[in-house]
């Protein structure tokens, strides 16, 4: 491959992996504009979050048997289409109501992008590179939070909230047409894989079974989660506990965010030294260590604001390297059924994540100790998940190498 092609594809994938964290996070400061031109109050608005993290769960799940059955390209065709239509829905809907359904649509066209994204790093790179690559990528994702709610910002100035909504059907129509004019098939279709939901709840089966795939998804999972925790309490953190302003919080959410996108390309060049399980394994215990010193310091009552910030600024680099290595061993086994294997991976990274936070922001406290300590927890119980499962999944890589067209469960044939 050459440098070109490889940063071209690089890039396209990088795109395809925020359209969704794009859909999330650009609309967020027209929250109050919508609740006021809708009629309604603004956690009614809320809703059209929820129900987009709803369709993006469930999407996964659904696009990961196409994706392995009809290659790469359909589906990324239809579901992209279907996300540009719903975008220019919303941009038109008439009262909240249709705007929560038409997010729900949306996300389960989006959503695609991000497991077919996932899916293609290992269509078109070696096995030994997909760490690196998937760090690429989330430096892609890392860098949305910032950008996103800025270009909404502007936005809003320029036309309103709608406009938002346009924005994202440019964007995905721009994406749809580099997809179909320039993007390589990289999967051939496999008439072999049913869509029969027996067979595939089996193949889903066959794949949660695979002792390296759930061990590394779910202490991935569980690491990960502590990004999530972060992001839903960060207000309780900076602006109930600490007092600070709209400016003073987003400089700082955006110096932190730093710290994740550092981590994720520190591990580009570790991984030139050190393989993925060893980068996670001694990442996640370093991820547990601050855990527990931000959690002593904090009840022991010395973790100001630089404390804080300098303990979260390791928490999440840690994060940072512990994702992409998780999510290359949990991926590493499969080829056939590598998209079924991605929208799994995505499914649980995605709700576990969400499902902790959605806790944390309904509990709207202004005592900062629980995010730290929810922080803290959900690296224990990644690290705990890792001791546990870590002999089993060696154990299986070297009794079952690969599930590939040589050696699939009879269950997901037709």
């Amino acid at each position: 491959m050459s440098h070109r092609s490889y940063w071209f594809l690089v890039s396209l994938l990088g795109s395809l992996s925020v359209i969704s964290p794009f859909a999330i996070d650009t609309y967020l400061p027209a929250y109050p504009q919508m609740a006021a031109d809708l009629g309604v109050q603004t956690e009614t608005i809320a809703l059209t979050l929820s129900s987009y993290f709803i369709g993006l769960a469930l999407g996964q799940v659904f696009y990961g048997p196409l994706l392995d059955r009809f290659g790469r390209k359909k589906p990324l065709t239809v579901g992209l289409t279907l996300f540009v239509v719903a975008s220019l829905g919303c941009a038109v809907a008439p009262d909240v109501y249709t705007l929560i359904a038409l997010r729900f649509v949306q996300a389960l066209g989006g959503c695609v992008a991000q497991v077919a994204s996932i899916t293609m790093v290992g269509d078109f790179f070696p096995v030994k590179d997909k760490a690196r690559i998937l760090s690429r990528l989330f430096l892609f994702i890392a860098a949305s939070p910032l950008l996103a709610p800025s270009i909404g910002s502007l936005m809003m100035l320029a036309g309103g909230w709608k406009l938002v909504f346009l924005f994202l059907a440019v964007g995905g129509f721009a994406i749809l047409t580099l997809v179909r004019l320039k993007l390589p098939e990289g999967h051939q279709p496999d008439p072999s894989i049913s869509l029969r939901p027996g067979p595939i709840v089996a193949e889903y089966w066959t794949i949660l079974r695979h002792a390296r795939f759930i061990t590394y998804t779910m202490a991935g999972a569980f690491s990960f989660a502590g990004l999530f925790t972060y992001v839903a309490g960060s207000p309780i953190i900076f602006r109930d506990g600490f007092g600070l302003g709209e400016t003073a919080y987003s400089v700082i959410f955006a110096v932190l965010a730093v710290g994740f996108i550092g981590g994720s390309q520190l591990n580009v060049v570790l991984l030139k030294r050190y393989d993925s399980e060893t980068l996670f394994f001694r990442f996640l215990m370093l991820q547990v260590a601050v855990g527990l010193v931000f959690v002593t310091a904090t009840v022991a009552g010395v973790c100001g604001l630089a404390e804080t910030l300098v303990l979260l600024f390791c928490f999440l680099s840690c994060v940072g390297i512990t994702n992409p290595n998780a999510s290359a061993l949990a991926l590493s086994p499969f080829t056939k059924n590598a998209g079924s294997a991605s929208a799994l991976l995505g499914f649980f990274q995605l709700g576990v994540g969400a499902l902790i936070s959605t806790g944390i922001g309904a509990a709207k406290s202004s005592d900062r100790f629980p995010i730290i300590a929810i922080m803290s927890a959900t690296a224990v119980i990644g690290l705990a998940i890792l001791l546990i499962g870590r002999r089993r999944a060696l154990a299986s890589t070297a009794a079952e190498p690969e599930l590939t067209e040589d050696r699939v469960p009879v269950a997901v044939m037709h």
